[in-house]
């Protein structure tokens, strides 16, 4: 059956717009939030409808999505959609969580008859805003199959990576590519000034080489000129760091790198800047 009534949960910074492209795609959808002003402002830009309670959102959907904060807020969340899901539904989990709480959930879901899909994005307000986020996923291949045509509304890319859990576990690994190298390029940009060099000339010479990279391209300039509001923030980004250290000394990773940066970002926040983008690395080395 091909869905066509979904509910979204949630409607942060990524989840307000990931929720009116689904309505803009023509599929008729019902949003909660917390914040219940949020879900009439919602309703007002995008003209879909708007519950205001978990129970009531969720109870005629195909697919029910959710973008919320963390391994509580998730479950907290699920605890009151899962029985109000009708039977042969799927629940569809963006928020960047930890593996363990995604197999939880599917465990509690297959109890209910529900299907379920560990799907935390990448791409930031920026992606979620353009419908352009980079979704990986975690569950059975006949679900995401399924599942996909829906999401393919506000994604880029999706692509399912293995059971319950893969999509959480690559978020992970994008996590920690990200954190290294952003740490890199505010070293290079601390020693080019520190050089005496043109750092804007240099990053336009060195971006069409080896050293290019998304952070290179997008926030070298903004970092040179000390501009730190552009999408993910330190706090945010320090909780998905402390998922991916735990999952690390649980599987035995070594995770040096990703540790010091982690701890760079603590002095970030204690100099006040929790809610700068995760470029403001550099603010700790000027």
């Amino acid at each position: 059956m091909k869905p066509t009534n979904v509910a979204f949960l949630g409607l942060g910074v990524m989840g307000f717009p990931m929720a009116g492209h689904l309505q803009k795609a023509g599929y008729s959808v019902t949003v909660y939030n917390r914040s219940h002003e949020k879900a009439l402002r919602w309703h007002n830009t995008y003209q879909g409808q708007h519950a205001s309670t978990i129970e009531s959102a969720v109870k005629t959907a195909d697919v029910v999505f959710m973008c919320v904060g963390n391994d509580n807020d998730v479950l907290d969340v699920a605890k009151k959609a899962l029985p109000a899901m009708k039977p042969g539904a799927v629940l569809v989990d963006h928020t960047t969580a930890s593996a363990t709480v995604a197999r939880q959930l599917q465990q509690e879901a297959t109890q209910q008859k529900i299907d379920f899909l560990d799907a935390p994005v990448s791409g930031g307000e920026a992606g979620a805003v353009n419908g352009q986020l980079t979704i990986m996923v975690g569950g059975e291949a006949a679900v995401f199959d399924a599942i996909k045509p829906v999401m393919d509304a506000y994604a880029r890319h999706s692509q399912r990576l293995g059971p319950t859990g893969s999509g959480q576990l690559a978020k992970m690994m994008n996590q920690i590519c990200i954190a290294g190298i952003v740490q890199g390029l505010a070293e290079a940009l601390h020693f080019g000034e520190q050089a005496g060099l043109d750092c804007n000339a240099v990053i336009d010479v060195i971006s069409k080489g080896a050293a290019q990279s998304w952070q290179m391209e997008n926030r070298a300039t903004t970092m040179i000129n000390g501009e730190y509001d552009f999408g993910f923030a330190v706090d945010w980004m320090r909780k998905d760091l402390a998922i991916a250290l735990d999952e690390g000394r649980r599987n035995g990773s070594t995770l040096a790198l990703t540790a010091l940066v982690d701890q760079y970002y603590a002095d970030v926040q204690k100099s006040g800047g929790g809610r700068w983008d995760t470029s403001s690395l550099l603010t700790r080395l000027s």
